[in-house]
C-alpha cells in the first residue's frame, strides 16, 4: 500500500506501481563492528534523515524517487561494507549517519533492479552484531520502536525493519513536528520488547511494522512503535 493510500485508508494493491527499494549500507570492519542496538538506531535515524533532507522534498533532486518509493510498497534493504567497499559506497550521492561508533549511509531509492553495481556487489546476508553490554533502559523523552522478542532476524533484517519503524513515526507528524525532531537529532530509541510487554503493545492501538515475509522470516509484525507524542513535546 503506497503512502497516500495508507494515510488516506484506501486499499489497493501495493505492487501494483514500480517498485524502488531504499538501499543502506553499514561499515562493518572486521576489527571493530559496531553493537547491534547502535546499528539498529543508527539505521532508523539514517531513514529519517533521508526523508528530511531537502533533495528529497519539492524539486529535490531525491523528491521523485522518494515519492515513487514511498508510494508502492515500502522496501528497504541493508549490505554491508568495510575498507574499500565502504569508500567506494561514500563515493555515491547518498548521506553517512553515525550512532556511537555505528555508521550507515543512506542512498535515494533505486528501482529494484537498478542497483548501482558498487552497492550490488556488497553482501547482504551475513550481517551478525551484538552487544557487548545489555542495552539500558530507553530515553524518556524519546520514541522508542520495540522490536518483537519472538522473531530471530540477522543484524541487517533488523536494521531495515527499524527503518521502516522510524518512517511510521514520521508518517505520524506535522511538517513542523518533523522540523522539530530533526533539529534535536532525531533522538530514539530500539530496544527488545519483553514478550508480556509485546503483547500489551500489541493490543495498544500503536502504529506497528508488518513485515510481508519476503526473507527470513514469516509475514508478521516486526516492530512497535511508541511515544510519538515525545516528539510533539520537542519545543517548536
Amino acid at each position: 500500500m503506497g503512502r497516500a493510500d495508507r494515510e488516506a485508508g484506501a486499499e489497493t494493491d501495493p505492487d501494483a506501481a514500480p517498485q524502488f527499494v531504499l538501499p543502506l549500507v553499514a561499515r562493518i570492519e572486521r576489527a571493530e563492528p559496531p553493537a547491534r542496538t547502535d546499528a539498529l538506531e543508527t539505521a532508523a535515524r539514517a531513514v529519517l534523515v533521508l526523508l528530511s533532507d531537502e533533495r528529497s522534498a519539492g524539486d529535490g533532486e531525491w523528491a521523485a524517487a522518494v515519492r515513487d518509493w514511498q508510494d508502492a510498497r515500502i522496501r528497504k534493504v541493508v549490505r554491508r561494507a568495510r575498507g574499500a567497499e565502504w569508500r567506494r559506497a561514500e563515493a555515491l550521492p547518498g548521506i553517512t549517519v553515525s550512532g556511537h561508533r555505528a555508521e550507515v549511509r543512506v542512498f535515494p531509492p533505486v528501482p529494484l533492479d537498478g542497483w548501482p553495481k558498487d552497492l550490488a556487489r556488497l553482501q547482504v546476508s551475513g550481517t551478525e552484531l551484538d552487544d557487548p553490554e545489555p542495552p539500558g533502559a530507553p530515553a524518556e523523552d524519546a520514541p522508542v520502536l520495540w522490536l518483537n522478542p519472538d522473531l530471530e532476524m540477522s543484524a541487517g533484517k533488523e536494521m531495515a525493519q527499524a527503518g521502516h519503524a522510524a518512517q511510521l513515526a514520521w508518517w505520524e507528524l506535522s511538517e513542523e513536528e518533523r522540523a522539530a525532531w530533526h533539529a534535536a537529532g532525531f533522538p530514539l530509541s530500539v530496544r527488545s520488547a519483553g514478550r508480556a510487554q509485546w503483547e500489551e503493545l500489541t493490543r495498544s492501538g500503536l502504529p506497528m511494522v508488518h513485515d510481508a515475509g519476503f526473507t527470513e522470516i514469516a509475514p508478521g509484525i516486526t516492530f512497535a512503535v511508541d511515544g510519538v507524542d515525545r516528539v510533539r513535546a520537542l519545543p517548536r
